[in-house]
């Protein structure tokens, strides 16, 4: 480690080293002075024994006691004690021991004086011997007082500073270490909660700092890795339901397709499933048919985002396009391709379920043909017969059987039913040929060509066509009614009109068809019925089975207008 880094340990090191420095030197102060105060003690002790002793010693010599030499050799005994020689120390200050040293030798003096001749001469100098030792025993005394004074302030000083650096070294390790451990602990609490918008304080240069720092780091890396983790899991949670939700709309719309007839309206719903799939913004269908205009379908606006177009086709058939407007997340190609080979399989289904049901009409009004043409038909072509032969047999009268007044009325009755039984006949032929028209390849348009085409050769009036109709929004019913209509109106104009012009309108709108025939013939008054003339009655009723209405206007020398309108919904 560096001195940075190991500055907190060093620190405190170095403090609680200090302590105990401080504490030993304390306590040894303390053991050296006790144990020079407890021979301090023990000198003041024997010094003022010392004192007591010159007093007895002057006493010895006025009563002239005989216990005068053992006394000297007492105080002589004192004087050489280990108290007083422990004095010769380098504890012991100097001149405490100069002192001692100067008492020895006036003692020796004195001593010579007690063993000579006049030891009297002792009373003399004993004030003066006995001040010295006063004055030797007090400054053992102030010694004494005075290391044990050293001893208070030493102590004091050294409690003093152990305490404060006790107390230094307490608020550091909570400054350096306890409140950083605490907020690492909660640092901690949050990780363990996913929570790391952690920031530690470093700004300390201890190992805590270095701690904080390094833990902020991997708070930030751990969060980093987490949130990209995290995101990583919810993009693919997403994709996989984005994807999940596209199959499930994928199954709705081939279940829709399998449980139920295919028209528009399931178009209509699935291209609604498909701008449900995330990516895709908007769908267009554009279904072709042969001679017909393209029939669109659309779910969205295409104006916005990336449009591709799609060919859709099966088993070798063009059925139309799709067209797709993506958003900026395309979605799964495999998701389109599965909508592009549903639809197209849907409108492949589509086509031929209408081309059968046409088939199926058809058929049906061949037959009732047939059967119109093998029973009334043949019944009213024998009637026509036997009307002739009974009209030659009445002519073939002798004029003698013939009462002129009978005769006139019968030729007349016969007259009328020959007449009534051509119209009869001839209503039913039209009824035939009405039972007879076909929709060829599924197109109204085709139908309608092929009608044109024939009655242009029963007429020399021009027929123009203007077809801009979709089959698709036609039920095969509607398309056999309006086929039926528009040939009616042809017809009624070609026989009654001698017009030069024929115009065949067909247009539709968002909700309703509008079919118009526009003929420049002589007119009638369309509030003149005519007998045997069921044309505009049976129009009417067509257009009352289509839920729309039929509209004729005309005036006399300006040509006639039939007009058809109905909503596109199947109503019928």
């Amino acid at each position: 480690m560096s001195k940075v880094k190991r500055s907190a340990t060093k620190t405190i090191a170095i403090s609680m080293s200090i302590v105990v420095i401080l504490s030993l030197l304390i306590t040894s102060f303390s053991m050296i002075t006790l144990l020079t105060s407890v021979n301090d003690a023990e000198a003041v002790n024997v010094a003022g024994s010392m004192r007591m002793q010159s007093y007895r010693l002057a006493h010895d010599i006025h009563t002239n006691s005989a216990d005068f030499s053992n006394h000297v050799a007492l105080l002589d005994k004192s004087f050489h004690s280990p108290a007083m020689q422990a004095l010769d120390s380098w504890l012991i200050p100097k001149r405490i021991q100069e002192d001692y040293l100067a008492l020895l030798n006036h003692w020796n003096k004195v001593k010579q004086t007690l063993n000579g001749q006049e030891p009297q001469l002792f009373i003399q100098s004993m004030p003066l011997f006995v001040s010295q030792i006063d004055g030797f025993v007090f400054h053992i005394q102030q010694m004494s007082e005075s290391m044990l004074t050293r001893l208070a302030w030493i102590g004091g000083f050294g409690l003093t500073g152990i305490v404060a650096l006790s107390v230094y070294v307490v608020l550091f390790v909570r400054r350096e270490m306890i409140g950083p451990l605490a907020s690492l602990l909660v640092a901690s609490e949050k990780v363990q909660k996913h929570q790391f918008d952690i920031q530690l304080d470093d700004s300390s240069k201890s190992e805590m700092g270095v701690v904080a720092k390094t833990f902020n780091r991997m708070a930030y890396e751990i969060g980093s890795q987490y949130d990209m983790l995290e995101k990583k899991v919810n993009e693919k949670t997403n994709k996989l339901r984005k994807v999940n939700r596209s199959l499930e709309l994928l199954y709705d719309a081939a279940q829709q397709l399998n449980t139920s007839r295919i028209d528009l309206d399931n178009l209509d719903h699935i291209l609604n499933n498909m701008v449900s799939v995330d990516g895709i913004h908007a769908v267009r269908l554009q279904i072709e048919e042969p001679h017909e205009n393209s029939h669109i379908v659309q779910s969205g606006e295409l104006a916005n985002g990336v449009t591709k177009e799609y060919k859709l086709y099966l088993e070798g058939e063009d059925l139309g396009y799709l067209y797709f407007a993506f958003e900026v997340h395309k979605p799964e190609q495999a998701i389109v391709d599965s909508f592009v080979q549903l639809l197209s399989r849907a409108l492949f289904y589509y086509r031929s379920q209408r081309e059968l049901e046409k088939l199926i009409l058809m058929e049906e009004r061949a037959t009732i043909a047939r059967e119109l043409h093998d029973s009334l038909a043949q019944s009213l072509s024998y009637l026509k017969i036997q009307v002739s032969r009974m009209k030659r047999s009445i002519n073939q009268l002798p004029d003698c059987d013939k009462n002129q007044r009978d005769y006139a009325k019968l030729n007349d009755v016969t007259s009328e039913l020959e007449v009534g039984l051509s119209s009869a006949y001839t209503q039913l032929r039209e009824l035939l040929s009405t039972f007879r028209l076909s929709l060829k390849e599924g197109s109204l348009g085709h139908a309608l060509t092929e009608i044109v085409n024939e009655l242009s050769q029963q007429t020399s009036a021009v027929i123009h066509t203007n077809y801009q109709l979709s089959s698709l929004t036609l039920t095969t019913n509607q398309q056999v009614h309006v086929l039926q209509l528009i040939r009616e109106a042809v017809v009624n104009a070609i026989k009654h009109a001698n017009p030069e012009h024929i115009q065949i309108e067909c247009q539709e709108s968002l909700s309703h068809m509008m079919i118009s025939v526009i003929d420049d013939g002589i007119g009638f008054d369309p509030r003149i019925e005519k007998n045997n003339h069921y044309g505009l009655s049976i129009m009417q009723e067509r257009a009352q089975r289509l839920n729309g209405s039929l509209v004729v206007s005309s005036l006399k020398g300006r040509g006639s207008e039939v007009t058809l309108q109905y909503p596109k919904e199947n109503t019928e």
